[in-house]
C-alpha cells in the first residue's frame, strides 16, 4: 500500500509537469511572487517512518533482525521563505508530524513481548536551502536540501519502566539531513507546490533497557530513523 502511495505521487507530479509544460496556454499568473523577499504558507501531508537498526552481534544465519512495519502518518506546519537571489532561498518549515511504527522483536513466543506498538507525535523543525530551476512558464522545479531537529512529543524517555514492563523508549530530541525534490505552480490566486523528501537521523534515538544484556535492546547500538515526506504547500 506504501509503496502505491508514493508510486501514484510520483506520477502524479511527472503528469502535472508535462501539463504545464506543453500546454498551449502561455499568460503567466503570480508574475511577481518570486521578486519578494519573505513570503509564508502552509502544508499538508503525508509521512512514512522507519528504523535503521545497527547491531552489535548480527550473525545472517540467525533471525536477529528486528522487523519494522510502518504506517502512514500525517504532516501539518507552516512554512516560512526568504529570498537570497533568483534561484536560492532559504526555507524555514515547522511542522506537526503523527506516525507509528510498529516493532516485532524476535526470539519470543507471546505477542505481548514480540510486538511494541510506537507512537510518535515530532515538533519537526527544518532549515533548508531551496535551489531553484528557471521559471517555465507557470512551473518551475528545485530541489531542496538542509539540516533539521525535531522533539518527540510521545518518546517515553523519561518513563521508568522499560521493555520488561511492555515500554518502549526513545531520546526525545532528533538531528536530521534532509534531501528532496518538488515544482512550484503558480495558480492565478496562490502558488501550490507538491514536494518529495527524504529524512535521515543522526543521532541514536534509543533509550536502552535498564538490563544491558535486555532481549529487546542489548543487542542494538544504534536505532535511527529514515523518513519520506510528501507534503503540498500552499504560498
Amino acid at each position: 500500500m506504501k509503496k502505491l502511495f508514493f508510486l501514484l505521487a510520483i506520477l502524479f507530479l511527472a503528469h502535472s509537469a508535462h501539463a504545464q509544460l506543453f500546454n498551449k496556454e502561455r499568460l503567466a499568473n503570480q508574475e511577481t511572487f518570486d521578486k519578494r523577499f519573505l513570503t509564508w504558507g502552509y502544508f499538508l501531508g503525508f509521512n512514512s517512518y522507519d528504523f535503521k537498526f545497527e547491531y552489535e552481534n548480527e550473525n545472517p544465519d540467525d533471525r536477529t533482525d528486528i522487523l519494522v512495519d510502518g504506517d502512514l502518518g500525517f504532516n501539518v506546519g507552516l512554512v516560512g521563505d526568504m529570498r537570497v537571489n533568483d534561484y536560492v532561498n532559504i526555507r524555514l518549515e515547522p511542522g506537526l508530524y503523527y506516525t507509528q511504527r510498529n516493532l516485532r522483536f524476535p526470539g519470543f513466543e507471546e505477542e505481548k513481548d514480540i510486538l511494541r506498538e510506537v507512537k510518535s507525535t515530532y515538533i519537526h523543525v527544518p532549515l533548508l536551502v531551496k535551489l531553484s530551476t528557471k521559471r517555465l512558464n507557470n512551473f518551475r522545479p528545485f530541489i531542496v536540501g538542509g539540516i533539521s531537529t525535531s522533539l518527540n512529543l510521545s518518546s517515553n524517555e523519561g518513563n521508568p519502566q522499560d521493555n520488561s514492563g511492555g515500554e518502549f523508549r526513545m531520546t526525545k530530541t532528533t538531528n536530521y539531513f534532509e534531501l528532496g525534490f518538488g515544482i512550484d505552480f503558480y495558480l492565478y490566486y496562490f502558488k501550490f507546490t507538491p514536494s518529495i523528501r527524504g529524512v535521515f537521523a543522526t543521532s541514536d534515538e534509543l533509550v536502552p533497557d535498564e538490563d544491558p544484556n535486555s532481549p529487546w535492546t542489548g543487542n542494538i547500538t544504534q536505532m535511527s530513523t529514515r523518513g519520506i515526506f510528501i507534503n503540498f504547500t500552499f504560498q
